[in-house]
Parts: C-alpha cells; structure tokens; sequence
C-alpha cells in the first residue's frame, strides 16, 4: 500500500466509529471526513476507491462505509497477476509452498487436539477411498481440505494468506500432478497410493505430539510427490481472462 494510503488509513481509523452489535467499523460521510481530514471530496472519493480496490474499504448500500480487513480473494489477485507478468515462477510457488508446509506441520503437532486428528485421518480416508475409486478430482478435493486444516489448527491469519493465495495459483497444476502422480503408482504395480498414505505419517506425527517427526513426515511426503510428479509433465495452469485461475474461488488452499 502507498504510503499516503497508509496515513490516509490511520486518519480513517480516528474517524470510524464502531457499530454497535458487530464492532465494524463504520465511516461518517463523505462531506463530513472531507472536512475532518481537510480533503476535497473529489481526492477524498479517489482514495476510498483506491482502498475499495485494495479490499481494505466496503460500502454497503443504504448503511454506510466501512473499514475492512482484506479477504483471501486479494492475495489471490495479487498472486494470480505476479505470475502472469512473470515476477514469480511457477517454482518459486512450490518452494514457497513447501517451506510454510513443513513449518505448519510442525506448528499443528503442539496444537492440535483430539477432534482436529480424527478430522486430520478422516480426510485422508478420503483421499484414500477416492484415488481407489479412480476419482482423481475427489482425491484432490480432499487433499486440499487436509492441507487446509493444518493451517486452521495453526490459527495463524499471515499463514493462512498466504497458503490460500499460493493454492490458488497452484490447484489447476496440483490437480494435473495429482493424476500423474497416481498413474505413475499404478504403472509401478504399488498396493494402495503411496501419494496418500503417505499422509498418515504425517497425522500419526501431530498425533503424537511430535514436531520434529510431524516437519520430517511432511518433508517425506513433498520427497515422494516431487519423485512422481517428476515423471510427467503437468498440464499448464489455466487462467481466465481476469488473471485468476479457472475454478471455484471458494476452494481451500493447496494441496499435494
């Protein structure tokens, strides 16, 4: 954010008044923070559109306007056009994606509690039953839920941004590298998807307690995934024409 926004911020937050019952906090209107700010309207309605646009500024019809913590769908943006534009590659995601992995595994062995293992082993079950079943697209989903309810465990709002905008830019190549993973299981004649079970080691880790095993039974699995994966080429990631991956913006961050 320019800096002028960030001070333009810090004046917004003075001036907001907090709403009774939901604690948003609410802006008085335009005239009136045009004065209290000493702003034309006209500079003034261009800075709110710039922080709108950021996703840090909403208005709601008939209510008023309001200060806002950014959602995922911004990281996302920012992610999606950072590629495009070729300032991040494809491999530097992955990297990046693996080493908040391994941290988060980790993370999630001294926190996790009873409900969120059983949780953790549900969806790998799942993983499980649906790569038996040949439905590579179930499979992923329930990869991805995994992977995401790591990061829930952790409870971390700067791990969870930027795990959601790394998976979205990710999932369209995740989902192809899954399929060409399992097939390569099944050329080799493997009993069961060594691609999920490979899962369980990292849940009988955070079961344990264990942070050590819980970073080195996620590094393993990022070991086997990059083994397999190697073997075939994924198919490119397919971007809309609005910068963003194609598919549903509601899916949870990456999986694999």
């Amino acid at each position: 954010m320019e800096p002028h926004l960030i001070t333009l911020v810090d004046a917004l937050r003075q001036a907001a008044t907090p709403e009774e019952h939901t604690g948003r906090l609410r802006l008085p209107p335009e005239r009136e923070l045009g004065a209290r700010l000493a702003m034309s309207r006209a500079t003034l309605r261009e800075q709110l559109s710039s922080l709108e646009m950021l996703g840090f500024l909403h208005r709601t019809q008939g209510r008023g306007t309001y200060l806002e913590v950014p959602n995922a769908n911004f990281m996302r943006l920012y992610f999606s056009l950072a590629m495009r534009l070729g300032h991040i590659s494809g491999p530097q995601f992955e990297r990046a994606r693996e080493l908040l992995e391994l941290s988060v595994a980790a993370e999630a062995a001294t926190l996790a509690s009873p409900e969120d293992v059983r949780a953790l082993r549900a969806d790998v079950d799942a993983m499980v039953e649906s790569s038996l079943a040949g439905r590579v697209e179930a499979a992923t989903d329930a990869d991805f839920t995994f992977h995401h309810r790591l990061f829930r465990i952790v409870d971390n709002p700067m791990f969870d941004f930027l795990h959601d905008g790394i998976g979205y830019v990710l999932r369209d190549e995740l989902t192809a590298r899954r399929a060409a993973a399992l097939a390569a299981e099944r050329r080799a004649g493997r009993d069961g998807w060594e691609t999920d079970h490979v899962h369980y080691e990292v849940v009988d880790a955070i079961e344990a307690g264990d942070p050590r095993a819980a970073r080195e039974a996620m590094a393993r699995h990022f070991t086997l995934w990059r083994d397999l994966t190697a073997r075939s080429t994924p198919a490119p990631t397919n971007h809309s024409s609005t910068g963003h991956p194609a598919g549903p913006v509601d899916q949870p961050a990456a999986g694999g």
